[in-house]
């Protein structure tokens, strides 16, 4: 860096819009990662337990993608293709089908979108629209579906909504399971979509998160989940399920749902889809559902090349047979074990989330972003979630090494024991 350049954070402030956000909170300047851990220019080292928010669930720098995608490079292979037929989407679309599709019976269409998560939505919300000639969208306390304005008004979150400058419509939002105490949700649900005097009006879709993501890690058990499949059948509409941040194996499946006895008409993906970081979206939609005529839903990025490069890797690297899905079910014992020592320097705190998608709800945002805070300054990156980001969540590469792992909650805990001493919260 040349010796008059502004300093690290001068730039920053005097140029980047306000709307910038982790970067507060982790204000090292990062330059190189591997694995689990990242390292600023200095070498100073810190574990990664936020992996991107979930876009890195193999790692930073996985080696066999990174040859792949440098190879793919040097040898001038596409880098924007439209939506051309291209060698390393027909690779991508090959393994997606053999390794992941059909072996779990899913007959279902791939649709490429714009590239984030947020796109995605977009084009699930606007096909079972399409699909039914209706316009509501039931989603759920707590959502968190992307800030666009057709996701957005599916989202929960107060803050992200204020930020819309306009009414947000098409959308009825109903009680998450176990939202409120003694409230059946799905019955609730089901009751007041039966009575001509509920309210609600004849929905297109049912969407949700298995898990709640932003909204606090809250779980759906596969009971839920199969009731709404229901619901949303028995009143014509379409179930769609949002398995952007709990998908790609982060629940410990690769898809969220897989082991709850439902097949959603309609799945959204990202974050993790390329394996890499790299942006990438999908809709999967079945066949009978596949509405949209050429280009009736389109965007220039639909299909970054070098995703399906990554991606295809990922899927056959990890993917292939069950030995990956067998170690996340070791992690996931590990990190419910550590997360039950973290918890017990806070009293009242709690486990919430499955898979290697946990955490501890300590009941207050300003001790969780303590929490966190004080892990940063003893090189843990992690962050909170929830309504009122109560939530210290672990989203940690599914690649983490269980010395990693053991050396990362180690310093968790500490923070949350030294925070707890601090604020004279400690258990008794």
């Amino acid at each position: 860096m040349p010796k008059d350049m502004e300093t690290n954070s001068s730039i920053y402030k005097r140029r980047e819009s306000n709307a910038r956000s982790y970067c507060r909170s982790f204000t090292a300047s990062f330059d190189t990662a591997r694995g689990s851990e990242l390292f600023t220019e200095d070498g100073t080292r810190y574990i990664d337990f936020l992996a991107g928010c979930s876009s890195l669930n193999y790692g930073h720098n996985d080696p066999d993608m990174k040859d792949a995608l440098v190879e793919h490079i040097l040898k001038d292979g596409i880098t924007h293709g439209l939506d051309f037929h291209t060698e390393a989407k027909e690779a991508f679309l090959h393994s997606f089908n053999d390794l992941i599709l059909t072996p779990r019976g899913m007959d279902h269409k791939v649709m490429f979108t714009g590239p984030t998560g947020a796109n995605a939505v977009e084009a699930a919300m606007k096909i079972a629209r399409k699909v039914t000639g209706r316009t509501n969208v039931i989603s759920f306390t707590n959502g968190f579906h992307g800030v666009t304005m057709g996701a957005l008004a599916a989202t929960g979150n107060g803050y992200h909504r204020g930020g819309a400058g306009m009414d947000k419509a098409g959308v009825t939002r109903m009680p998450f399971e176990a939202y409120a105490d003694g409230v059946d949700s799905a019955a609730l649900l089901e009751k007041m979509l039966s009575d001509p005097s509920g309210g609600i009006d004849a929905p297109a879709a049912i969407m949700l998160e298995t898990v709640q993501g932003e909204g606090g890690l809250n779980a759906a058990s596969a009971e839920f989940v199969k009731k709404l499949e229901t619901i949303a059948h028995d009143h014509g509409a379409l179930l769609i399920i949002d398995d952007i941040q709990a998908g790609c194996g982060r629940t410990g499946t690769f898809f969220s749902f897989e082991e709850m006895g439902v097949k959603p008409d309609i799945v959204t993906m990202a974050k993790s889809l390329s394996g890499f970081g790299l942006p990438m979206a999908l809709v999967l939609v079945r066949p009978e559902h596949d509405v949209f005529g050429p280009a009736e839903h389109n965007g220039t990025f639909r299909g970054n090349t070098h995703a399906f490069v990554t991606a295809r890797v990922a899927i056959e690297k990890f993917w292939a047979d069950d030995a990956f899905k067998t170690e996340l079910a070791r992690k996931s014992e590990l990190v419910t074990s550590a997360l039950q020592e973290v918890a017990s320097h806070i009293p009242g705190a709690y486990l919430k989330g499955r898979g290697l998608m946990q955490g501890v709800d300590v009941r207050c945002g300003d001790l969780a972003g303590d929490i966190c805070a004080r892990a940063y300054e003893l090189g843990l990156v992690v962050e909170t979630s929830g309504p009122n980001d109560e939530v210290v969540k672990i989203l940690a590469p599914l690649t983490t090494s269980e010395q990693l792992f053991c050396e990362g909650f180690a310093i968790l805990s500490t923070a949350a024991r030294e925070v707890a001493a601090k604020t004279k919260i400690a258990a008794q």
